[in-house]
């Protein structure tokens, strides 16, 4: 009887160890529209976080960029979401906290590794809460040909006549394309083209802000400015550049096929690796030798933790790490182009990327002008300078008439603007 009690006591002490140890293994999923970075997750961020963070697994389950939003959005509503999320910056991160789907973590520890602009993108408008972890920024500028440039004896363009004097040798060449851009997708044209030479017009964070403010519109000189640059566009982007689309372009340049390539920094993993000859990059030229200059320095990504998550405690374990300088030094390192938004010095090691990167300590950072609050209303000011911007430099549109449509549309709901 002695030992059939002992035996029971021993097998229910196997029981309870064994339990407590299954508690203490968690798997938390991460939701992102970053598909093309599962690799990159499971190969080198994720086994250095579960190396130092026994009893917690992570899985990276991302769905399609374009599709991202609603798969989230349904799967938050379902209750079928990973525990973390990956978030877009501004609005629409800033909707899924004001409806409860994402946690405050204002008190999460390592957010202190984060300046005040690092965090605006994922902030309540008075700063009061900050809902996900800022990961990374791109920045944009111009991606070149070097091969192209030297066989045609180009100097790097730093002023607007200068990048015009360049499109034009390159066209009279016509050995390439000048530059590598298409208006099918409209996007591109607002996002490597209006917002990229745009600061340097509207003197970034100053328009943007006053913008906001309802002190500047949009058919101020300064913000039509920049769509009668790129009125100019046309002629240098090749035949047929109406039908091209973002994949056309992107093969297009790694091709070798054309000379310049209005890019943000997100390309460079992936030119990187289809580009057989030297690449360099330049900021958006300013308009006179001297001026200052401005970079669309774009806060671009964070990861926050779902309100509904049944392993909070895990989770934030796993958010104060993508706060650390491991993380930052990974994540920058693995991904080129996308930089830290961290106030630690990482290092880099792709060249192209510490060009972009160094034009941080040459010009003022700004972000795209139609992220923050402007894009809140019908009609949506983001989308409407997609198409403003495509119309533009297809001639289908002039830079007042531009000008004038995206005001009116902004007016119509901003009441700082009416």
């Amino acid at each position: 009887m002695r030992n059939r009690n002992l035996g029971a006591v021993l097998l229910a002490t196997t029981m309870l160890t064994a339990g407590a140890a299954a508690a203490q293994d968690v798997t938390l999923t991460i939701e992102s529209w970053r598909n093309d970075d599962l690799t990159l997750w499971q190969s080198e961020i994720i086994p250095a976080f579960e190396a130092a963070h026994p009893g917690i697994k992570v899985q990276f389950t991302p769905s399609a960029p374009a599709e991202y939003n609603a798969v989230l959005n349904s799967k938050l509503d379902a209750g079928s979401a990973g525990d973390l999320i990956t978030c877009r910056p501004f609005d629409a991160s800033l909707a899924l906290y004001e409806a409860g789907k994402l946690a405050d973590l204002s008190d999460l520890s390592g957010m202190e590794n984060f300046s005040d602009v690092a965090k605006s993108a994922w902030q309540t408008d008075d700063g009061s809460a900050t809902f996900c972890v800022p990961m990374a920024s791109v920045i944009h500028g111009f991606i070149y040909n070097k091969d192209a440039f030297a066989e045609l004896g180009l100097e790097v363009p730093t002023t607007v006549d200068e990048f015009f004097a360049v499109l034009d040798a390159i066209k009279a060449d016509g050995t390439y394309i000048p530059m590598a851009m298409g208006t099918n997708d409209q996007w591109e044209a607002a996002t490597m083209g209006y917002n990229n030479i745009g600061p340097n017009y509207w003197n970034g964070e100053e328009g943007r802000l006053a913008l906001i403010a309802g002190e500047q519109s949009l058919t101020d000189e300064a913000w039509v400015a920049p769509f009668r640059q790129l009125a100019r566009w046309g002629e240098y982007l090749g035949d047929g550049f109406e039908a091209q689309t973002y994949p056309d372009s992107q093969n297009l340049f790694t091709l070798g096929r054309a000379a310049i390539y209005p890019a943000g920094s997100w390309e460079i993993s992936g030119f990187n690796a289809l580009a057989e000859f030297e690449m360099g990059a330049f900021p958006p030229p300013v308009q006179a030798a001297g001026d200052t200059c401005y970079i669309s320095d774009h806060t671009d990504i964070a990861i926050g933790l779902n309100a509904a998550s049944p392993n909070a405690e895990a989770a934030r374990t796993f958010l104060s790490w993508v706060a650390s300088e491991e993380f930052a030094t990974i994540y920058a390192n693995a991904l080129p182009g996308f930089f830290s938004l961290s106030n630690f010095d990482v290092p880099m090691e792709d060249p192209l990327a510490q060009e972009f990167v160094s034009w941080r300590g040459d010009c003022e950072s700004t972000i795209r002008s139609t992220y923050q609050i402007l894009s809140r209303g019908t009609p949506n000011l983001e989308n409407e300078t997609w198409n403003a911007s495509a119309q533009v430099i297809k001639g289908e549109e002039t830079p007042e008439a531009a000008g004038a449509r995206l005001q009116e549309g902004l007016a119509s709901w901003y009441a700082p603007q009416q």
